[in-house]
């Protein structure tokens, strides 16, 4: 589980009752998108006939631009994850990253979740005993694409959340 029992407002949009904006909220969902597609190669290279997790986080993408309905992202991100249930490792973990990134659209919080599982899949695609490091140079190579509009709310959610997101984001 990579949500917290408590919803937090500022991953709630305004218009429900939190203190997210929609331009902030589709920051949001970009930076997971890149997250994800930056292990996405793990998965296609396990499964390169299965598209559904590139079609999330295409998906996600058509979601920031007005294009899809946040439910047609949020199915895209279910089918994503259902092509991961069959795997291992870091295909596996490639997979739930990019089904997390569509889920953005849904509920702003499972950023984190693209993120964790991307590191999640660079720790396991490294050899022998790198996969900590691995881990640790995807979690910076996450931080340094992170908008600054958003990159104080990130940065104090991965603080918070680190130790249900499996403590990935010590880095």
């Amino acid at each position: 589980m990579i949500l917290p029992k408590d919803r937090d407002p500022r991953f709630i949009t305004i218009r429900r009752g939190g203190t997210l904006t929609d331009p902030d909220h589709r920051l949001l969902a970009l930076w997971a998108a890149a997250c994800a597609e930056h292990v996405l190669h793990l998965f296609e290279l396990v499964q390169p006939a299965d598209l559904r997790p590139r079609r999330a986080i295409e998906q996600t993408r058509a979601w920031t631009r007005g294009e899809i309905k946040m439910s047609q992202a949020r199915a895209a991100g279910g089918h994503a994850m259902s092509a991961a249930r069959e795997l291992s490792g870091a295909a596996r973990h490639a997979a739930y990253a990019a089904g997390q990134a569509a889920a953005v659209a849904h509920v702003a919080a499972h950023e984190l979740g693209a993120a964790a599982y991307a590191i999640k899949a660079a720790r396991a695609a490294a050899p022998g005993c790198e996969g900590e490091r691995a881990g640790r140079i995807e979690c910076r190579w996450q931080r340094e694409r992170l908008p600054d509009a958003i990159r104080d709310l990130v940065l104090e959610d991965q603080r918070l959340r680190n130790e249900i997101c499996w403590s990935v984001f010590d880095c």
